[in-house]
């Protein structure tokens, strides 16, 4: 996962989970707080190949529609 902040760096983080484990992350954008509040931060994620076995994902969209 690469979190893009502005004026700085981007942070990259590898996870490496264990078979059964799930994990759950914001795709797009993830609040940060800095000295003047709250603000964006882009997120940027993917999957390495998975050579052996089987790889089940769902993704789920949150919005707030009002219709």
């Amino acid at each position: 996962m690469t979190q893009s902040t502005p004026r700085t760096q981007s942070k990259v983080t590898v996870l490496k989970p264990k078979q059964g484990d799930m994990i759950l992350f914001t795709t797009n954008f993830r609040p940060i707080q800095g000295a003047k509040g709250y603000y964006r931060a882009q997120m940027k994620h993917g999957v390495s190949e998975i050579l052996s076995g089987e790889r089940h994902t769902l993704g789920i969209i949150f919005h707030d529609a009002t219709s």
